[in-house]
């Protein structure tokens, strides 16, 4: 009950300190609110960013490796001279995994290249074209708005068909359906079979299914040579169900080298990619913009807190007799020290709240401009005000200490 009634005395002194001296005030209370702005503004991005990221790169799949010529390193050392000798996986490479690998589920070969699409007099330039295997669809996650899939036959037989994406379906189509109609690809009719379902942009892959044409291999190939490192040909592979990613690791090792003729001492002229290497760099990169945001916001609240120490000095020296009287009529300096604490600590919690409401403003604001969703998390919320209490009572304890030591009987004699 005590620590109640100190509180509310702490809360009413604060704020009659706002509506006395209110320029002096808010002008001491905006160095913690732009220092919470500043610091909580850049982890409320951060972490916006890093969730983001994280949501893309779950997509890439947990079970799923892809061989590739270029591994996904976050490394200073990277060695881009020695990786670019290296071949691109083949169509070749692709048989032979499927084939012979036993923990897996199914595996996919893709490649990828920008055409120019047109549909009568409308047309679409630097639209991703992606050319892969029938089973695509088991290592790829996608839903099909209109129409339908390849079937296995289709596939097969190296049909002139597409499943196209939702852009390019509004884009080509603005009027009408696109199933069973025709696009230009290269100069070549393709017939549309399907409609991909709006899928939004992905971070970790350049191209979404929203701005794709998908065509099957056995097509593609006419048309392109899929086998060129221009079309960055690649392998997806998901491990089954009961097998372990190692495991899976360790077979398509085994068989690449096989294929290529490597020695058992031979470094590997392949990559094996797998999201967790992307997660482990996105866990260095986050943890050195965190220290860049303390640095960034700790100047401002250190500018904050000094703006707090000096309204509670002022204040100190304003109630200087009313501290007299205090003390005269029995109250102990433990509870005139913690008296002005919690008024600098409500004062700093303050300026934390107003520049957490900016914060949330800023996000609203900045989410409909840019189109990316900022979010103010609770964490972050907690966090700003924590530090703001944090920065209260490192401000307010020494006029806090100057107000506790004061003799009574000199206090009171002062006007």
């Amino acid at each position: 009950m005590l620590f109640l009634r100190l509180l509310k005395e702490s809360v009413n002194f604060a704020l009659q300190s706002l509506r006395v001296n209110k320029l002096r005030t808010l002008l001491s209370l905006s160095g913690i609110t732009i220092g919470i702005f500043a610091m909580i503004s850049v982890f409320t991005v951060v972490d916006s960013l890093e969730r983001q990221i994280r949501e893309s790169v779950s997509e890439l799949g947990d079970d799923i490796i892809y061989i590739q010529k270029w591994p996904w390193e976050f490394s200073q050392n990277y060695a881009w001279w020695k990786y670019l000798k290296r071949p691109v996986p083949d169509m070749d490479e692709y048989k032979a995994i499927k084939e012979r690998a036993r923990y897996i589920k199914s595996c996919t070969f893709m490649a990828s290249t920008s055409q120019t699409i047109s549909r009568k007099n409308i047309s679409m330039s630097n639209t991703g074209v992606l050319v892969a295997t029938y089973d695509y669809k088991d290592n790829r996650a996608f839903d099909i708005k209109k129409g339908r899939y390849f079937t296995a036959s289709e596939a097969q037989q190296g049909r002139n068909l597409a499943v196209i994406g939702y852009s390019v379906a509004k884009e080509l189509f603005p009027y009408s359906t696109p199933i069973g109609r025709e696009i230009k690809i290269a100069g070549n009719r393709v017939n549309v079979i399907g409609v991909f379902e709006k899928e939004g942009e992905n971070m970790m892959v350049s191209t979404s299914h929203d701005n794709l044409v998908l065509l099957m291999a056995n097509y593609g190939r006419r048309l392109f040579d899929i086998d060129s490192e221009s079309l960055n040909p690649m392998i997806l592979v998901t491990a089954s169900e009961n097998a372990d990613i190692e495991q899976v690791n360790d077979e398509l090792e085994i068989i690449m080298r096989s294929e290529r003729r490597l020695s058992p001492m031979e470094e590997p002229d392949f990559a094996l990619n797998r999201a967790s290497m992307i997660s482990q760099g996105i866990d260095k990169i986050f943890a050195t913009l965190d220290i860049a945001a303390i640095i960034i916001g700790g100047f401002a609240i250190l500018v904050g807190g000094f703006g707090i120490a000096n309204i509670m000095f002022v204040s100190v020296k304003e109630r200087t007799r009313i501290i007299g009287i205090q003390k005269a009529i029995g109250a102990k300096s433990g509870f005139i020290l913690t008296q002005f604490l919690c008024e600098a600590v409500v004062l700093s919690l303050i300026g934390g709240i107003f520049g957490l409401v900016l914060i949330w403003i800023g996000t609203i604001i900045g989410t409909q401009i840019i189109d990316f969703k900022l979010v103010l998390g609770i964490n972050n919320i907690l966090m700003g005000l924590m530090i703001s209490g944090g920065i209260g009572v490192v401000s307010g304890f020494l006029p806090a200490r100057q107000a506790a030591n004061l003799d009574p009987v000199i206090a009171m004699g002062k006007v």
